[in-house]
This record gives C-alpha cells, sequence and structure tokens, in this order.
C-alpha cells in the first residue's frame, strides 16, 4: 500500500510512478484504489495498462477486498494500492484496510516545509496502529541532496527510505485530479518519478505476500438478454469497472457511447448516465441534437433511465457553471442545479429503493433545486451528514448518489429494469 498522512501529498504520483517502473521491468502490474474514487483510478489504469479497481471494507466489503486481491495476486507479478486522503482518515480507514491483510505500507510524505520532524511524522505514523507494518518511507518535494539528507538521518537507519526531488505534480481541479486525456506533460513526470524510484531502489522494498481465495455469492442473470446503453466521454466517466462487471455478470450487454460528441442515443432496453463534468460541457451537450427528444422517447416507451449525479445534471432543465452561466440541458428532469465552490456534500450512505440497501457514496459541488418530492432518503453510514434524496418520475430514477452495483446486484438489476 501506498499511504499519506494527508491529501495531496503525492499519492497517485507514486503509486502510478511504480506502477510504470514494475511495467518497464516486464512485470504485469494490478493497481487498486482505496475508497471511492474515479479519478485516482484513471490515472493508475494508465500506467498500469489495466483497469484499476476500488477496495473499500465499507462500500465493497471485506469479501468482496479478498477476492479481488487473491485475484489479483494470482494474475499478476505486482499488487499495488493506493490509500485513500490520510492512513488513518475515516472508518473505515485506508489503515484498517493495510492491517485486514497485512499489506505492508509505503509513506508518501510532502517533505517540502519539513526537515527533522519528517522523522517524528514517520514513527508516529508507524506506531499509531499495531500491527500496522511500514516497509519504507518517501519524501516527495525535496529542495535537494543537502535536504534529503536530512530527511534521511531523521529515520531510523534500518528503514528503507527515498527522496523525490520537486517538480510539478499532476494536474488538479475541484474534484480532484484532472482526467490523464485531459492532461500534456504528465506521462514525462511519471516517467522521471519512476527513474526516481528505480535508482533508489523502491520497488525491492514490498516482500512476497500471500491472499486466500474468497468465493462470492453467484449473481442471478436477473438482466438477461437486456441492452445497457452506458454514456462514457469526458463528461460521464465516473464509473467504476466493477458496475460494468456486475451488470455483465446480470446477463446484460452494454453499449457505451458519448453524449459529447454527439453520438445518438443506442437502441437498448435502458440507460445508465453516470457521474462526470456535464458543468464543463454544459453547451456542447445541450447543442446535442437528438438526445432530448430521444430519452423523452425512451421514457415514454417505459424504459428505465439511470442517473447519477452529473448524469443527473445532464437531465435537469437548466445548469449553472461555475461563471454564472446557465445552461438549457436535456430537461427531463424538472429541476435546476448550480456549481458552487465549496463542497456541497461527501460521504458515504446506503439507500434502499424496495429490493434491500445499496451501498453508495456521494461528492459534489454542485446544489439541486426541483418541486418533485423525494421518492426515498439514503441514510448516511456515518454520525454526520444529510441522506441524499432519490427522485423518481416514470421510469427515470435520479440522485446524487454513486452506487457500488456489486454488493446488491439485485437491486441494481432492478434499477435497470428487471423484476425480482
Amino acid at each position: 500500500m501506498i499511504a499519506s498522512p494527508a491529501s495531496g501529498s503525492g499519492k497517485t504520483t507514486v503509486t502510478a510512478a511504480l506502477a510504470r517502473l514494475y511495467r518497464q521491468a516486464g512485470r504485469r502490474v494490478k493497481v487498486f484504489k482505496c475508497g471511492a474514487d474515479f479519478l485516482d483510478p484513471a490515472w493508475l489504469a494508465l500506467a498500469s495498462g489495466q483497469p484499476a479497481d476500488n477496495l473499500d471494507l465499507w462500500l465493497t466489503g471485506e469479501d468482496y477486498c479478498r477476492h479481488a486481491l487473491h485475484r489479483a495476486a494470482r494474475d499478476n507479478d505486482v499488487v499495488l494500492v493506493e490509500a485513500a486522503m490520510g492512513l488513518f482518515d475515516g472508518a473505515p480507514s485506508a489503515a484498517d484496510l493495510a492491517v485486514r491483510f497485512d499489506l505492508p505500507v509505503a509513506l508518501v510524505i510532502d517533505a517540502s516545509a519539513m526537515a527533522q520532524t519528517f522523522g517524528a511524522l514517520v514513527l508516529g505514523l508507524a506506531a499509531y496502529r499495531p500491527p500496522l507494518r511500514i516497509a519504507g518511507a518517501i519524501a516527495n518535494k525535496v529542495a535537494g541532496p543537502g535536504h534529503a539528507a536530512m530527511l534521511r538521518e531523521s529515520l531510523d537507519p534500518a528503514l528503507p527510505f527515498a527522496a523525490i526531488v520537486r517538480g510539478e505534480g499532476l494536474a488538479e481541479r475541484h474534484l480532484g485530479l484532472v482526467e490523464p486525456r485531459r492532461t500534456t506533460g504528465d506521462d514525462a513526470r511519471l516517467l522521471a518519478v519512476a527513474d526516481a524510484l528505480h535508482a533508489q531502489q523502491v520497488g525491492d522494498w514490498a516482500p512476497e505476500r500471500r491472499f486466500r481465495p474468497q468465493a462470492l455469492p453467484p449473481v442471478p442473470r436477473l438482466l438477461e438478454g437486456r441492452r445497457i446503453a452506458v454514456a462514457m466521454d469526458e463528461a460521464f466517466s465516473f464509473v467504476y469497472p466493477a458496475n460494468l462487471a456486475c451488470l455483465e455478470a446480470l446477463g446484460a450487454r452494454i453499449e457505451t457511447f458519448s453524449p459529447l460528441a454527439h453520438q445518438p442515443l443506442p437502441e437498448a432496453d435502458a440507460l445508465w448516465l453516470p457521474g462526470g463534468y456535464p458543468e464543463a460541457h454544459a453547451a456542447r451537450l445541450a447543442a446535442h441534437p437528438d438526445m432530448a427528444r430521444d430519452l423523452r422517447r425512451g421514457l415514454d416507451a417505459g424504459k428505465p433511465v439511470y442517473a447519477e449525479c452529473g448524469g443527473m445534471l445532464a437531465l435537469c432543465e437548466t445548469l449553472a457553471d461555475l461563471e454564472g452561466c446557465r445552461h438549457a440541458l436535456w430537461g427531463l428532469f424538472p429541476a435546476h442545479a448550480k456549481m458552487g465552490r465549496t463542497l456541497a456534500a461527501i460521504g458515504p450512505q446506503s439507500v434502499d429503493l424496495g429490493h434491500g440497501p445499496l451501498r453508495c457514496h456521494t461528492f459534489h459541488y454542485s446544489r439541486l433545486t426541483t418541486s418533485l418530492p423525494p421518492f426515498a432518503h439514503a441514510t448516511p453510514a456515518g454520525r454526520e451528514g444529510t441522506g441524499e434524496a432519490v427522485w423518481r418520475q416514470g421510469g427515470l430514477t435520479a440522485s446524487y448518489l454513486h452506487a457500488w452495483f456489486a454488493g446488491n446486484p439485485v437491486a441494481t438489476a432492478a434499477l435497470f429494469g428487471a423484476r425480482p
């Protein structure tokens, strides 16, 4: 596991660079992201050459985590897990995951504004939660050799250490990192970090680890023969790979399309509009010549439409971006949305729409007003926060929630028209 004391320390850069390092050595690498994240996995997938899946003891469940880790170890030479936020943040935390599966932890610490305190911080992280195992410490944003020497001297000499000289990080925006396809120059950055890690033998830190198998319950073929259209492009990119796998295990055939490229809505039995960045592309989405009409025809014909977060915003009557420009969107959902500069909601929640609880996560900066009464409200997993509303109108189900389909395939199938 690659972890840090706080967000913004460089975990994703180091994890992606390690994946590149191992790939350059001819090894097959599987990378996981701890927690409910869509953006970091895009970088990790680019670096590793295969999809990066999510692990979370609450959202995905312990059995899924054990199953996924065993399968990854069986099929790959190296398994990396990027932690979420700070190592001990959240309940459950990345540290909980590391302890549960005995994952050695490489610490990545932004050392740009510290010297000997680096050692105290590493010592505190290592001692805070026995039996957590620390594999080594990586100092990020180091000024030069003298600075690196001070940091090294602050540590137990037996603890492996590496330093990354200060440089540009991966580009960010309001939901986190910018998607790889929207950024130039970052591949060279990852290669430079990979070279630095190689020179300091960081790839040799992790010992061999064995995982025991975990069988998962069989998935009923409740969507056998059904075609599900899934919007997938820069405006609708927040898709867990495991969610697509769950739909296929349910028997569905996936048809992806790009509303941003003005591709037509495919002939399908149901539609999924995932989250993403519709506010960054509102004008192009609004200009789609056929989408509003085709969506209306599908709903009138009784076809289910499931819209998550950004997908819901695209269905609103209007969407105001951060500059205050109000765009007339597809108008299938009687609501108006407005982007904000402060976080409106974040955290794990669960919701029961009639077929048992679906575990979900919410993270958004926009706020929505509608006269439509909620069909249901989610329940926050922690003690704080407000449960997100879920709206239903005809075949449309819309919410800010991002659901983890594999946790309840029966409830998932119902979202797309199955009658369990």
